[in-house]
């Protein structure tokens, strides 16, 4: 296998034409190129070069050598390139998706004040389902998703937390307690839950759908839901409850369902996703941007 340094010395030398302009391109010394190219003859086992007091010139295996290789480089040189400019770079296209409508209303925001920063760069906004978030970011059908926490996934990253806000209970309008001022995580005893889709996060589906309350009392397990659309139908079907956050109330009002603070749960928290694997300069500068926009830097 040819390395780098001998093929570039034998490109630039074919070029140049000469040992010492060859070694000024290259920032190496005269007798580096001259060994170099020494070396490379002596594995191919005919000369690449006709050296002379005068002058320097390829043979005919050297030209047809030059010939075949100069095209190959020259691509290899410019995926390179591309690569580099795909993972430092802030032009293209950036695919954000979001899964509730409070997420879209923040994730335009964002947007706004990326393109302030980063003209160049387009910026995608689309809606995921929830049994779609995973296989979308794994897929790479998205770069960045806004999501709740915990997300604790090999291979994945969660950037700073953007949201906090009361976690919620959303019961049938008929249910009891849809009449009580809040509710306590002890109350899911006596209620089933539904679950999330598999294809989330386990940490995500234990916080969301936990198996026993706090003193351990069981909580039965109600169907599962794939969309937020099809949870909120099956609440107001009276077919289970679910844990929410409190901007269910505000952007998803229902006649079938009500929504219950919970006197003693954590808050839920929102943030953004991507893959560690894709963790481009225009996923760091749009999670900057995101966080910007909700702690007040221009």
């Amino acid at each position: 296998m040819l390395e780098r340094h001998e093929l570039e010395a034998f490109l630039t030398l074919a070029e140049e034409l000469h040992f010492g302009r060859t070694a000024e391109r290259l920032h190496v010394s005269t007798a580096r190129v001259s060994q170099t190219i020494a070396k490379l003859e002596r594995r191919v086992g005919v000369p690449l070069f006709n050296r002379t007091s005068r002058r320097v010139e390829p043979t005919a295996v050297g030209v047809r050598l030059y010939e075949e290789v100069r095209p190959a480089w020259d691509q290899i040189g410019a995926a390179f390139e591309r690569a580099v400019d795909a993972g430092r770079g802030l032009t293209g296209t950036l695919r954000v998706a979001f899964i509730h409508a409070a997420g879209g209303q923040l994730l335009v925001g964002a947007t706004e004040l990326f393109r302030r920063r980063h003209s160049e760069c387009d910026v995608q906004l689309r809606e995921v389902q929830l049994v779609d978030v995973m296989p979308w970011l794994r897929d790479g059908e998205i770069d960045l998703v806004l999501g709740t926490y915990p997300s604790d996934e090999p291979g994945l990253v969660t950037g700073p937390v953007l949201v906090r806000e009361a976690r919620m209970l959303a019961v049938p309008a008929q249910h009891p307690y849809a009449r009580r001022e809040s509710v306590s995580m002890e109350d899911l005893a006596g209620v089933k839950l539904l679950q999330l889709p598999e294809t989330l996060p386990a940490s995500l589906r234990a916080d969301r759908t936990p198996r026993t309350t706090p003193a351990g009392r069981p909580i039965e397990p109600g169907p599962v839901a794939a969309t937020f659309a099809e949870m909120l139908t099956l609440i107001g079907a009276g077919y289970g409850v679910c844990l929410v956050s409190a901007q269910a109330r505000r952007y998803y009002v229902r006649p079938d369902v009500a929504y219950v603070p919970i006197s003693d749960a954590p808050p839920v928290e929102w943030g953004l996703l991507w893959r560690t694997d894709a963790a481009t300069a225009r996923v760091h500068a749009f999670a900057q941007a995101a966080y910007d926009l909700l702690h007040g830097s221009p």
